[in-house]
């Protein structure tokens, strides 16, 4: 995995990028209430707000890590926001971009950095 300033995780999968949050954010904004996801086909442009979350606590926009086209989105968060809390790094994904390439995410944080960041 690699991880954003922002504390979104990214996962190579076949040829595609999963975007997620870290349990730091989902611990960070409370219990998650509601998740609104991009449509399929969307094409995002790296820093294009993609996702909205809302939690008790606060309205949080996710960020694009990445340019590339949404070709799936995890359609169980909109009936359980809360997946979001429970398991963030796994069940929790929020959308799957194909990119043209994936060493963009060489440019990103692995496991060892971001903790350091949020240490």
């Amino acid at each position: 995995m690699k991880y954003t300033e922002d504390h979104e995780w990214l996962r190579i999968e076949d040829d595609l990028i999963v975007v997620g949050i870290t349990e730091h954010a989902a611990t960070q904004l409370g219990d998650i209430v509601f998740v609104e996801l991009p449509e399929v086909e969307t094409m995002i442009a790296k820093g294009d707000e993609v996702v909205v979350i809302e939690s008790v606590k606060a309205a949080s926009d996710i960020l694009a890590p990445v340019d590339g086209e949404i070709v799936e989105v995890n359609d169980a968060l909109g009936d359980k926001p809360g997946l979001v809390n429970e398991d963030p790094t796994g069940e929790a994904w929020f959308f799957k971009v194909k990119v043209d390439d994936l060493s963009v995410l060489d440019s990103y944080m692995d496991e060892d950095e971001y903790q350091d960041l949020i240490s």
